[in-house]
């Protein structure tokens, strides 16, 4: 062979090792579904996020299920109070008790004034001034789902569905290690320090929001219900929401659980746990506790906003507006 032509070899041969090695470097940066969306490599999200919440005054962990297939999980070993986030579980273990006994949401119950805590949140009670409220199991669900009503849940523990039978319900559900429910939102009021017992880890909490969205847990009838509900969710805007407010034809569903400060400045926790559709038929779960945190609850907001503007920012190849962590 001439050399002209060995040297023509060469060159061909170092280009075609160039363009796999690049080839090679770019799906592990991300990979293209079939409708153009882009998913990006699991590593290189996690590095992403862990890079971010290492900033952060607090221990902050993170879940993501993207199309029911791929995982990313940031300080999933550590579990986290949940806070309100339970009353999804609750609402759960209410619906199958409910089904088995052969009984309607529109059950109707009997409330007394002097049964409920002025002193918890409660908007159910400021909307319903009469000393003797009547409301059906339908809408105790719903105060608890959208507004995060703790004299609805407390009632709801304490006449139908108690702690301890909800969590075996869930324990049937996700993983036993990953989640606990031991004390009522009463409880935790009287004992801040029971708050931690009610705990979780991220993957814990996003797998019941996945299969909550994507599997038959209860009657479709049901499940429907808090589905949608969890969609009329107005609490915790600032969080997981927050980056997405503005962009067209993004379907969120989440439910926010928020914790106490102690007399240090220590926020014990403040949470999101959301499952979001995207135009181009992306679908993910993305759950993002934060603990222990030394500071504020808007400044802890923006932290879990922050990882939410990642995520979508990845997934979808744009640059989302990223929240400022001042």
């Amino acid at each position: 062979m001439a050399k002209s032509e060995k040297r023509h070899a060469f060159i061909l041969s170092v280009s075609l090792i160039c363009i796999i090695v690049s080839a090679f470097m770019a799906s592990i940066a991300q990979t293209t579904k079939d409708n153009g969306s882009v998913v990006p490599h699991t590593d290189t999200l996690a590095d992403t996020i862990s890079r971010t919440i290492s900033a952060y005054p607090g221990e902050i962990g993170v879940a993501v299920i993207i199309n029911s297939a791929d995982t990313v999980t940031v300080n999933n070993r550590s579990v986290y109070p949940m806070m309100s986030v339970f009353k999804v579980h609750q609402a759960l273990a209410i619906c199958n008790d409910f089904e088995r006994k052969g009984l309607s949401l529109d059950t109707m119950m009997t409330i007394r004034r002097d049964e409920l805590n002025p002193s918890t949140w409660s908007p159910m009670l400021k909307e319903h001034p009469e000393s003797v409220i009547t409301l059906s199991v339908r809408d105790l669900s719903r105060y608890t789902l959208i507004q995060s009503d703790n004299n609805a849940s407390n009632l709801m523990f304490e006449r139908l569905v108690n702690v301890a039978e909800t969590d075996s319900f869930i324990a049937t559900l996700i993983p036993r290690p990953s989640f606990q429910i031991a004390y009522t939102e009463a409880e935790m009021q009287a004992d801040h320090a029971k708050a931690y017992s009610n705990y979780t880890s991220p993957l814990g909490a996003a797998t019941l929001m996945e299969r909550l969205f994507t599997d038959s847990l209860i009657s479709r009838e049901n499940q429907d219900f808090i589905m949608n509900t969890l969609g009329e969710c107005t609490t915790g805007k600032d969080r997981i929401s927050a980056p997405l407010l503005k962009v067209k034809g993004i379907s969120v569903a989440h439910k926010t659980g928020s914790g106490y400060t102690n007399e240090k400045g220590i926020l014990a926790a403040h949470n999101d746990v959301a499952y979001i559709s995207l135009p181009d038929g992306t679908r993910y779960t993305l759950a993002v506790f934060v603990k222990d945190f030394k500071g504020n609850e808007s400044q802890a907001a923006k932290a879990i906003a922050n990882v939410s503007s990642i995520v979508y920012s990845m997934l979808t190849g744009s640059s989302a507006f990223r929240v400022n962590i001042e």
